[in-house]
């Protein structure tokens, strides 16, 4: 579920972990101007013993002072498990797959150095990196592979990304450092389900993969290791000197829980955060701000109405969901919300190569909107809004707290659909009702191959369909095209997909927002050109080459 992994708690108003850090900085810098003061009235004469030694307290304190700390500000966790949850920023701080996404989001060798394919037997052969060490020095090997993704397909466990995996029929330790999958049907997109975290067998063989205290306490394989869990705090990293792809720059990490966004912009101009995700309005105050460099950065998010099916309003009232996509004037949404950082949505792969631009837009057209509700027997009521049989028509969009813009775009949708006579609101409430909410203001999307948040989203009963969405036809058209490794097959099968979900609606798409990311200025390596998943996740890809300037 995609609010799984954060949970939106109050604000913390300073963190004691980061106080602690500022304290040392401060502490590390008189310790050294005191030993500078002293070199120059005490030393008289150059060459002593009494002068190296100075010069070498003197180097040591320096290289202390040097430690460098990217604090940043983070959304809650209450657990990191990311074999169960997604979208989660700090897994890929912490975790690494067999296989991994470069800048353009291409696939690229991760804990397996290569692999091979037998189009006979649909078997994949995976040969992992020799020396690669969990961080607390155990060995990686294969059977931590065939653990992890077998955890994932028992369906006891509820992944989500379940659906990712149906299709293996057998996983083969061939050796510490092999492991072979052996598919029933050919998957095109199974090497892009190879970037999931692997975690450690030894630490979790027997456990209960969603209640484990693992997961507040994780090991991994990633560029970072943890070091303290402040709950409702901080999350302390520091870099892990094994890393297989070299030991990282940075010589810490913090997430700084800071859950508003508007508190997350004052502790940016404050110093007490280095970089976060801001939504538009806050980052725009940075514009032209000296000492801070706003990331601008494209993603392949969405946000639109998610229809909740196994309520029984949409039994009866599912005919007006054409209504309300026309009833949403989209582009008006990005410029006053999202201040034109963003683009009108009107399905899942607009950022994707496969994506059919000739399906219906549902462009803004209230007067269409109309047409439909009284085609669908719908009257104008004494107060402003359609009835039929006698009940009102309208519903109630529950949106998730914590994400602003995300509340901003409910708000404004649920005006425009009341302005055509559906009486939409919205609600906040403390924790989301899946299965008995209404609708949702729901984000989905991907950056990778079509197949990944689409299969397991619209399929029917798959693992991340939280809408109860069932349709035959693209259940069908979704599965041939995950099986075919041609292009122009894919391409036939997706615009198929696709326009059958814009002829029966799973969501009203509205808009596809930008990531903000505001840092100082000193931090470099940020790779502004990565198109960035759901929540922004993705900027990390590279953080093993990022760095401070002093």
């Amino acid at each position: 579920m995609e609010a799984v992994c954060f949970f939106y708690a109050k604000t913390a108003m300073y963190n004691e972990v980061y106080r602690r850090e500022l304290i040392m900085r401060k502490f590390l810098s008189v310790l050294l101007a005191a030993a500078m003061v002293f070199g120059v009235t005490a030393c008289g004469n150059s060459g002593t013993a009494n002068d190296n030694k100075q010069e070498e307290t003197t180097t040591a304190e320096s290289n202390a002072s040097e430690e460098t700390t990217l604090v940043y500000g983070s959304g809650d966790y209450t657990r990191i498990n990311p074999a169960m949850d997604e979208h989660c920023e700090i897994n890929v701080l912490l975790f690494n797959g067999l296989t991994a996404h470069d800048g353009e989001n291409q696939i690229v060798p991760g804990l397996a150095e290569s692999w091979e394919y037998d189009e006979d037997t649909y078997t994949y052969t995976f040969h992992i990196r020799d020396g690669v060490k969990w961080h607390d020095g155990e060995p990686f090997t294969a059977n931590d592979v065939k653990f992890t993704i077998e955890a994932i397909m028992d369906p006891d466990n509820g992944a989500e990304n379940a659906p990712n995996y149906e299709d293996v029929e057998e996983i083969t330790v061939i050796d510490d450092n092999t492991v072979a999958f052996k598919l029933k049907e050919p998957n095109v997109a199974f090497l892009e389900y190879m970037t999931m975290a692997i975690l450690p067998v030894h630490l979790l063989e027997g456990e209960d993969m969603q209640e484990s205290d693992f997961f507040r306490a994780p090991v991994g394989t990633g560029p970072y290791k943890l070091e303290s869990w402040d709950v409702g705090q901080a999350i302390v990293m520091v870099k892990n000197e094994d890393y297989y792809l070299g030991t990282p720059n940075i010589d810490k990490v913090i997430f700084k829980i800071v859950t508003d966004d508007n508190t997350q912009a004052i502790q940016l101009e404050s110093g007490e955060l280095d970089m976060a995700l801001l939504d538009p309005k806050n980052a725009e105050s940075f514009e032209g701000k000296e000492g801070f460099t706003i990331h601008d950065m494209t993603t392949a998010d969405y946000r639109g109405i998610l229809f909740n099916f196994a309520n029984d309003y949409w039994t009866e009232n599912k005919d007006i969901i054409p209504a309300v996509c026309y009833a949403i004037d989209r582009q008006a949404i990005i410029d006053s919300v999202l201040l034109g950082q963003g683009m009108p949505a009107y399905g899942p792969l607009q950022r994707n190569i496969y994506n059919d631009e000739d399906v219906n837009h549902y462009d803004y057209d209230p007067e269409k909107a109309k047409e439909i509700l009284e085609a669908a027997g719908c009257t104008m009521g004494s107060n402003g809004f359609y009835e039929r049989n006698g009940e009102e028509i309208g519903f109630v969009i529950s949106v998730m707290a914590g994400e602003q813009d995300r509340i901003d775009i409910a708000q404004a949708a649920a005006q425009q659909i009341r302005e055509v006579g559906i009486n939409c609101t919205v609600e906040i409430p403390a924790q989301i009702d899946w299965g008995g909410q209404m609708a949702n203001l729901i984000g989905w999307g991907s950056p990778f191959d079509a197949d990944d948040h689409t299969y397991k989203v619209f399929g029917t009963d798959k693992g991340a369909n939280y809408s109860s969405y069932s349709n035959a036809k693209v259940d069908e058209y979704l599965a041939l095209a995950r099986q075919s490794s041609d292009p122009e097959v894919r391409k036939e099968y997706y615009a198929k997909f696709q326009e059958e979900l814009a002829n029966d609606p799973a969501f009203a798409f509205i808009c596809y927002i930008d990531a903000n990311y505001v840092a100082k200025s000193n931090i470099q390596g940020i790779s502004d050109d990565t198109v960035l998943g759901h929540h922004g996740v993705g900027i990390f890809w590279n953080i093993h080459e990022w760095s401070i300037d002093q």
